[in-house]
């Protein structure tokens, strides 16, 4: 795999994924990991012309930021990612494989959140599900009963990652080589498939947030064909505004997870296709790249994090 507002806004709220869009799924929360690199709207609805918050930003130093992100597992993990690409470049294919490995271990049993969200949906059924009597929901359902009605990129995290944890295993050799060797070609190809139904969803999602964008410039438009100026509609006009920034910020940002998915399916198509021509350059190449990306998108989050922090203290 690859290691690597303070108002209500006038128009519905999308959100910006990193690997994945889960809003269609009732009762899916991401994992760790897409949760610590997952931007949401609200991560982003800081007024950057408020005064308070330029204040705020010139207070929140660089160095803090980073010690957010390495005090969370998928930041750490990020930094081994880069650390491992850059000496995949360099050709140290030792120190590499070693730093390949510790990451790997420092990502084991991450299994264990999309298991937690399946078992607390025994006890709640999902609505995709048929519907019964008040008796039979009342029963307790069993684990695999409620795994086959579990969102799809739930299950698809729980043997991915029970897979990548397989392969671990086999590296450390608590289990036998052929069944890890199995393990990381079968996590390779969830990885590959989960990638390119994230991709399809990203382009779902900008064309969401392009409507949304277009509706709100139109708005503007028609406000200011028919005489009304920022001075007659002051509220509804500064509104627009910060909503039509918010709405291009969020377009960005989507637009960077669209570059680190494109990057994550180039490193993992090598795998999956066995592909060997180029295959240490662009794997090198493509992971450095995603790394790069998504420790931007945890640098925004955790920044603006800081950022509220400052603004909601005393």
């Amino acid at each position: 795999m690859n290691p690597l507002s303070s108002h209500p806004p006038r128009t519905p709220r999308t959100s910006i994924m990193s690997n994945s869009t889960h809003s269609f799924n009732p009762g899916f929360e991401p994992s760790e990991e897409q949760v610590d690199e997952h931007l949401t709207p609200d991560d982003l609805d800081l007024d950057e012309e408020d005064e308070k918050v330029k204040a705020a930003e010139k207070k929140v130093l660089k160095e803090e930021v980073w010690r957010e992100i390495i005090l969370t597992s998928n930041g750490r993990d990020k930094a081994f990612k880069i650390k491992w690409e850059l000496n995949l470049v360099q050709r140290l294919t030792e120190t590499a494989s070693g730093l390949s490995f510790t990451r790997k271990l420092l990502l084991l049993f991450n299994w264990l959140h999309p298991l937690t969200i399946i078992r607390a949906q025994q006890a709640v059924p999902y609505s995709s599900e048929p519907s019964k009597s008040s008796k039979g929901l009342q029963k307790a359902k069993s684990f695999l009963h409620t795994a086959l009605y579990a969102p799809p990129p739930v299950l698809l995290e729980l043997v991915s990652a029970c897979a990548d944890d397989v392969a671990t295993f086999a590296r450390l050799g608590l289990i036998g080589k052929r069944v890890g060797t199995s393990a990381e070609k079968f996590a390779d190809w969830c990885f590959f498939f989960s990638t390119l139904v994230s991709l399809v969803e990203n382009g779902v999602e900008r064309q969401m947030i392009t409507s949304l964008s277009a509706e709100v410039e139109g708005r503007m438009y028609n406000e200011s064909m028919s005489g009304a100026s920022a001075k007659s509609k002051p509220q509804a006009s500064k509104l627009d505004e910060k909503e039509l920034s918010r709405l291009q910020k969020q377009d960005y940002w989507l637009q960077v997870t669209r570059a680190k998915l494109a990057m994550d399916l180039i490193f993992v198509s090598y795998d999956v296709f066995r592909l060997k021509k180029g295959k240490t350059q662009m794997q090198a190449f493509s992971g450095l790249a995603s790394a790069i990306l998504s420790t931007a998108k945890l640098f925004e989050k955790h920044k603006n994090q800081l950022v509220k922090s400052l603004l909601s203290s005393p």
